[in-house]
C-alpha cells in the first residue's frame, strides 16, 4: 500500500511531487529547503546554517506526520551549493540528528531550487 504523506507543518511541494510517500515500511521524503511554513517565505538570504536547520526541521515534520521521528532516517542526501559550506552544514547535521548517524550522501550542485544554499531528502524506516 503507498500512503501520501502531507503535513501543513513543512512546506507545500513547490511541484507535481508529494512531501513524502509511505510505502513498504519506509517513508520517503521528498527534499527540504528552508521554507519557513508558516509564511510561506524563502530563508534565502540566512546563513548556511540557518537554511540547513529549517530544511531539517521542514522534514522533523514530513516524518512525524508519516509516524516517525529523525532517529527513524537510515539515509539522507544533502545537496549543498558550496563544497566549503560542508563543515558548517555538517555541524548543524550532527547537532539535529544527535546520536542517530544515518547513511549519507552530500553533494555539490550548480543550483537549488528558489537559490538555497542547501536541500535535504531522506529515507527513513516505520
Amino acid at each position: 500500500m503507498i500512503e501520501t504523506i502531507a503535513t501543513e507543518k513543512a512546506p507545500k511541494a513547490l511541484g507535481p511531487y508529494s512531501q513524502a510517500i509511505k510505502a513498504g515500511g519506509f517513508v520517503f521524503c521528498s527534499g527540504q529547503i528552508s521554507i519557513d511554513p508558516a509564511t510561506g517565505a524563502v530563508l534565502s538570504a540566512a546563513s548556511v546554517e540557518d537554511q540547513t536547520r529549517q530544511s531539517i526541521q521542514n522534514l522533523k515534520c514530513v516524518l512525524e506526520k508519516a509516524g516517525a521521528s529523525l532517529a527513524d532516517v537510515v539515509k539522507t542526501t544533502v545537496f549543498i551549493k558550496d563544497m566549503n559550506d560542508f563543515a558548517a552544514v555538517n555541524g548543524v547535521y550532527a547537532e539535529m540528528f544527535g546520536e542517530s548517524r544515518p547513511a549519507r550522501s552530500c553533494v555539490e550542485v550548480a543550483r537549488l531550487p528558489k537559490d538555497v544554499k542547501v536541500e535535504i531528502e531522506c529515507i527513513a524506516a516505520v
